[in-house]
C-alpha cells in the first residue's frame, strides 16, 4: 500500500498548491541580477528588501550577452517545510552536473556515458550546500551518470536528509522488486526520476575528439557553428534545436504538471538540455540561447506561481545568519 501511494504521489496532479511562502516580503536581504543581451546595453539591477517593500537599484552596465544571476543569499534559520504550506509558489531548481572526465580531458562528450571527477564531485557537494534550505520533492535527472552522481551527491547536504531514491518503471517486475513497504521510509524518501530525454544532446562523429584537434582539422569556424548554432547539427548529431524539442517536450509533458500540483522539483542535467530549458522558462529567442551559458555545479533557481516562471538567481546557501533568502 505504501508503494502504490508513493508511485501515485509522482504520477498524479493533485488539485492544491505549493508548500511556501515565498511571496511574503517582510524579511531584510537582497539579490543582485543582470541580463544582458548582444548588441543592447542593459543594466545590472540590485534588489533590496527592507521594511518599506523591495527597491530596484540600477548598478552598471554591459553590451555583450550573457544571462547572469549574481548569488542568493540564504538564512540557515527562516526555511522549514511549515512556512510554504501556504503559499501558491513551488521551487524549481536547475542544476548543470560538476566536471566530468572528459570535460577534464577537452573531449566531446554528448551521450558518452562519463563519470564525474574529483573536482566535479566537489562542485556537486557545493550546489548541495547552496539548496539546502530549498524544499524538494521530486528529482528529474538525465540518463547519464554524471548528472545522476550531481543530483545524488547534492542531496547528501539537504537539511530535511530525505534519501533519494531511482524509481524503476521500466517493467512490471523492476516495480515489484524496487518496492518499498514502510510507510514511514517513504515519507522520508524523494523519487528521482531518470529520462533520456533531458540527456545531453548527441554530438555524433564528435563524441570522443579532442575539441582542439577538432579545431585545428575542421576550423574553428566550422566547429563553433556546430557548438554553437541554433539548427546546424554536428555531423550524424543533434543540433540544439532538436534537442531542445526533446528535452521541452518531456519538460512540458511531465515536469510541469508536478510544479502544478505543488511539488518543489529538482533538475540535475547537461548545458545544452537545460539551456533548452531555459529558453523555454525565459522565453528566449534562438539568438538568444546561443550565448546563454551554463557553469558546472552551480544551480539556478526559478519559482512557478500562477503558471509563470520567475528566474530567482544561484543560491548562496546557509552560510551567514540574518541574510534571508529572495522570498
Amino acid at each position: 500500500m505504501a508503494a502504490a501511494a508513493f508511485h501515485h504521489a509522482i504520477g498524479t496532479i493533485q488539485s492544491h498548491r505549493g508548500h511556501g511562502a515565498l511571496g511574503s516580503q517582510n524579511m531584510i536581504g537582497s539579490y543582485s541580477e543582470r541580463l544582458v543581451c548582444k548588441g543592447v546595453q542593459v543594466r545590472l539591477f540590485r534588489r533590496t528588501c527592507g521594511s518599506g517593500g523591495w527597491r530596484l537599484t540600477a548598478v552598471t552596465a554591459s553590451s555583450s550577452y550573457s544571462s547572469v544571476v549574481d548569488p542568493v543569499s540564504l538564512s540557515s534559520s527562516i526555511i522549514s517545510n511549515d512556512s510554504w504550506k501556504k503559499s501558491n509558489e513551488t521551487a524549481l531548481i536547475l542544476i548543470r552536473h560538476g566536471e566530468s572526465l572528459w570535460n577534464e580531458k577537452n573531449l566531446f562528450t554528448g551521450c558518452v556515458d562519463v563519470p564525474l571527477t574529483k573536482k566535479g564531485v566537489e562542485e556537486a557537494i557545493e550546489a548541495g550546500k547552496r539548496i539546502s534550505n530549498i524544499p524538494v520533492d521530486m528529482i528529474y535527472t538525465s540518463s547519464l551518470i554524471r548528472a545522476q552522481m550531481t543530483a545524488m551527491l547534492a542531496m547528501t547536504q539537504h537539511r530535511r536528509k530525505k534519501v533519494p531514491i531511482f524509481m524503476h518503471n521500466e517493467s512490471e517486475q523492476a516495480k515489484v522488486w524496487s518496492q518499498i513497504y514502510s510507510e514511514e521510509t517513504m515519507k522520508q524518501s524523494i523519487p528521482v526520476i531518470a529520462a533520456w530525454q533531458l540527456n545531453e544532446r548527441m554530438y555524433g562523429k564528435l563524441q570522443g575528439l579532442n575539441k582542439q584537434e577538432t579545431a585545428d582539422k575542421f576550423g574553428k569556424e566550422q566547429v563553433h557553428e556546430w557548438r554553437r548554432s541554433y539548427d546546424t547539427p554536428p555531423p550524424n548529431g543533434e543540433s540544439l534545436e532538436m534537442c531542445a524539442e526533446r528535452a521541452v517536450a518531456y519538460f512540458k509533458e511531465h515536469i510541469e504538471p508536478q510544479l502544478l500540483s505543488g511539488k518543489h522539483v529538482m533538475i540535475a542535467a547537461h548545458g545544452n538540455s537545460l539551456r533548452s530549458i531555459i529558453m523555454y522558462l525565459d522565453k528566449l529567442t534562438s539568438q538568444e540561447v546561443i550565448s546563454l551559458e551554463l557553469s558546472t555545479g552551480i544551480p539556478m533557481l526559478y519559482i512557478f506561481k500562477e503558471g509563470k516562471f520567475i528566474r530567482r538567481g544561484s543560491p548562496v546557501g546557509p552560510s551567514e545568519a540574518g541574510v534571508c533568502w529572495w522570498f
